[in-house]
């Protein structure tokens, strides 16, 4: 077991001294981008009171949120190949500090841009578009952009021929929280507070939103400079949440009445599933181990007593780690046969081959494997695009490599990076 000190306000002055998500020289010093960012309108239907406040969307049809299954154990899982190699294309060029991906079913791809607040539109062609409307203009008002928060983690919902419904991650003045939208066109409508009071801090907040494959919307969330708060059942930082898409506490959640599903971690972004049932999340480190874990409901995951594997216990152990200069996981993507991972310090595109669920979590995966290391600079984001003929495919001729295909964002311009002409850019990456 790695024993940490970093409790309570101690555990603040370390991290401004090491200044990173991941270690020392990472984090550059916060700063407010605009005036008008500084503060949340009063008026402003997003700046209630900081707690759970589910409210329903008019017109919404989300997919109904019922019970997650356990992992199946019977499940035909055809174990993934140790190595593969990859093709890579750009979609779209000069992305300004994109956070969260999207794909929709008509082909376009829905981006967040982190400091602006903004939200846009890529074509399959790679136009982009900005999206406006009276949610566009009230996550201009409401959201903070300092350092790592802003504008971060985006999920559909629910698409009809005319709407898709949308869910965002966004940082206020007041706390990290939830927000729903419709998108009709370019056009995104007035925004419904789906889960408000996630602690917010300049950094460690999270920022994954996904619709699970269970019809529930999970949510995950850092620790905000608090260590303390992951292993605090009362305080929604430093945890996986799963609630409806209206926001109550789904069904079968571990414990009676709360959001939680599991707790105990640092800060979470990238979440996803395998076929099998299983489900997976990237996690920062501090300095020394990030993370990939199977996430268990009412597990806990030992921040800020271990970092890495700790041989157990009370805790679980993840089922790989790395040092945190070589990956600092952001998004991560499940396909058929691997777990994808977008690393930030590392430059990388790390992928854990997929084997069938074992006796340990550990059981059921592969070593890791590089991929792109050094080729893109920091990555973000990564979405996979699943069957033939999916979401985000850019034309008839390649849509039959979607069922290999990942989406992947750059981070250079993200204050952290060395950004090149063209960035940041949204890559297509077709697995051979």
């Amino acid at each position: 077991m790695v024993p940490r000190a970093l409790t309570g306000a101690g555990a603040l002055v370390v991290v401004l001294v090491l200044a990173g998500c991941t270690g020392p020289g990472d984090e550059p010093a916060p700063t407010v981008t605009s005036a008008r960012h500084a503060t949340a309108p009063s008026s402003d239907p997003t700046t209630s009171a900081p707690g759970p406040s589910p409210t329903p969307t008019p017109d919404a049809r989300p997919a109904r949120c019922t019970t997650l299954p356990e992992a199946d154990e019977d499940a035909d899982v055809a174990p993934g190949s140790a190595t593969v190699g990859v093709e890579v294309s750009t979609v779209a060029t000069d992305l300004a500090v994109p956070w969260g991906i999207a794909p929709l079913s008509d082909g376009r791809v829905l981006l967040t841009l982190r400091d602006d607040a903004g939200v846009v539109l890529v074509e399959p062609d790679g136009t982009v578009t900005p999206v406006d409307g009276p949610g566009a203009d009230e996550l201009a008002d409401v959201v903070v952009h300092e350092a790592e928060s802003g504008l971060l983690g985006v999920t559909v919902l629910a698409e009809r021929d005319d709407a898709v419904d949308v869910a965002l991650y966004a940082t206020t003045a007041d706390d990290n929280r939830v927000l729903r939208a419709t998108l009709s066109g370019t056009t995104l409508g007035d925004l419904t507070p789906v889960l408000t009071g996630i602690p917010r801090q300049w950094y460690h907040s999270g920022g994954g939103v996904a619709l699970g494959p269970d019809g529930c919307l999970w949510i995950t969330t850092g620790d905000a400079g608090d260590p303390d708060a992951a292993q605090d059942l009362d305080s929604l930082g430093g945890k996986i949440l799963r609630v409806t898409p209206d926001g109550d506490p789904a069904p079968g959640n571990p414990f009676a009445g709360s959001p939680v599903w599991s707790y105990g971690h640092r800060n979470v972004q990238g979440i996803g599933w395998s076929a099998d049932g299983r489900t997976f999340a990237a996690e920062f480190g501090q300095d020394t181990w990030d993370e990939l874990n199977v996430i268990h409901p009412g597990a806990n995951y030992g921040w800020p007593v271990v970092e890495g594997r700790g041989g157990g216990g009370d805790f679980v152990d993840p089922v790989a780690v790395w040092a945190t200069d070589d990956a600092s996981p952001s998004g991560l993507a499940v396909t058929d046969e691997a777990v994808y991972l977008a690393g930030l310090r590392g430059e990388t595109l790390w992928r854990v081959p997929l084997r069938p669920v074992g006796e340990t979590d550990a059981d059921g995966v592969g070593e890791p494997q590089a991929l792109l290391t050094g080729e893109h600079g920091r990555l973000r984001a990564v979405v996979a695009l699943g069957t033939a003929g999916g979401p985000g495919s850019r034309s008839d001729e390649d849509a039959s490599d979607d069922e290999r295909a990942l989406l992947v964002l750059t981070n250079n311009r993200d204050g952290r990076g060395e950004p090149s002409d063209g960035d940041d850019r949204l890559l297509r990456v077709v697995v051979d």
